[in-house]
């Protein structure tokens, strides 16, 4: 059975979301972060960066989300187009997703909510460039009804993982400026796959407190 290692962050519950929707048996395995699990060797020898979500899935190792919708949709040939053309949007969007609004999305967080000291040039900095990748992804929205040949796809999934966190990341104020991405968002929160992938986590105690253990653990630098 295919293994799944996860906590309740953006990137697992995207790939949580695949799992879901393409109704494939998996072990759920939590990876505590503000505990520090994800540097336990056991881990780091499936996953040397250290992060969450991975999968292995009998001889198959894969980690990164993004890695992990492209290579679930492959091998089941679920949510993925097969036109030549059509696949070059999805790739072009996935990697949107994976090198813009994941990084950005991650550092305006950490900027506005866990930052030790207040860095205005990075809290400005890392806000508009999330607003700006949250911008990019309305207006595709604003003439599509989903990410990629108006079919529900992998992109949707990936661009859902973020983009439910949108007031957390930018503040209560920011879906008014992104009514069409509002839209995919709800549509898709109110899929049983969905629902089922948002409550995973609760299956399972994770740590709560954002204490000194935990900064520590998942803000490394405090402790170098």
């Amino acid at each position: 059975m295919l293994k799944f290692y996860f906590n309740g962050s953006p990137n697992p519950t995207k790939v949580a979301l695949f799992l879901e929707e393409a109704e494939l048996k998996y072990e759920a395995i939590p990876v505590d972060t503000r505990k520090g699990e994800q540097f336990a060797p056991a881990y780091q020898a499936i996953n040397p960066n250290g992060k969450v979500p991975t999968i292995v899935d009998g001889d198959v190792t894969v980690f990164d989300s993004n890695a992990i919708l492209l290579y679930l949709a492959e091998k089941t040939g679920k949510f993925i187009p097969t036109n030549p053309a059509v696949r070059g949007e999805l790739l072009s969007w996935l990697m949107f997703v994976a090198t813009g609004v994941g990084p950005f999305s991650g550092q305006a967080v950490h900027f506005r909510h866990h930052a030790t000291e207040k860095v205005a040039y990075a809290h400005t900095r890392y806000q508009f460039e999330a607003n700006r990748h949250y911008g990019i992804l309305n207006d595709r929205l604003s003439k599509n009804a989903y990410m990629v040949d108006g079919s529900y796809t992998i992109v949707d999934m990936d661009v859902w993982g973020w983009a439910r966190m949108v007031p957390f990341i930018l503040g209560e104020q920011a879906w008014a400026k992104f009514p069409h991405l509002k839209r995919l968002v709800d549509e898709i929160s109110a899929r049983p796959a969905a629902v089922r992938a948002s409550t995973l986590k609760d299956k399972f105690k994770f740590k709560a407190d954002m204490d000194e253990e935990a900064r520590r653990n998942m803000f490394r630098h405090l402790a170098a």
